[in-house]
């Protein structure tokens, strides 16, 4: 399997393009094919390593991110993102295991604008992405 997983369907009628940084393929591959089935155009990553890379060449509207992941955490790739001046605005929903207070402050203080313990019940996590795109848009 290659570090990416994207979607093969045509993305004509997306409802928008989701960057998915996630390390447990069965998650990555869940939350990826729901949002797809809710019309969603998704790339998935299993690290963050070729993160700006895929930034550029997919473009995404919004990012679901790990904490916990192989290399480089989710901490680190917030941080990355908000320092980064074409990204910054660039919503992130946190979906992690983590579910300490701390953790939740502090990927909100740096830069996430929602976080979600997993395991995430699908509706809200689509909830979430809807709710997060739009805003991102009135912006």
């Amino acid at each position: 399997m290659t570090k990416a997983y994207a979607a093969q369907k045509s993305s004509k009628g997306s409802k928008g393009r989701i960057l998915i940084v996630e390390d447990d393929y069965a998650n990555r591959i869940l939350i990826a094919d729901y949002l797809e089935h809710c019309r969603y155009t998704v790339l998935g990553l299993q690290d963050g390593l070729h993160l700006f890379q895929n930034l550029e060449s997919f473009q995404p509207e919004l990012i679901l991110l790990d904490i916990k992941l192989p290399k480089i955490d989710g901490f680190t790739l917030i941080q990355q993102i908000q320092q980064h001046v074409n990204w910054r605005h660039l919503p992130i929903v946190v979906v992690s295991g983590y579910a300490f207070k701390a953790d939740q402050q502090r990927a909100l203080a740096l830069g996430a604008r929602r976080y979600l313990v997993k395991p995430v019940k699908i509706d809200e996590l689509q909830q979430v992405v809807q709710e997060e795109l739009v805003r991102s848009r009135q912006e």
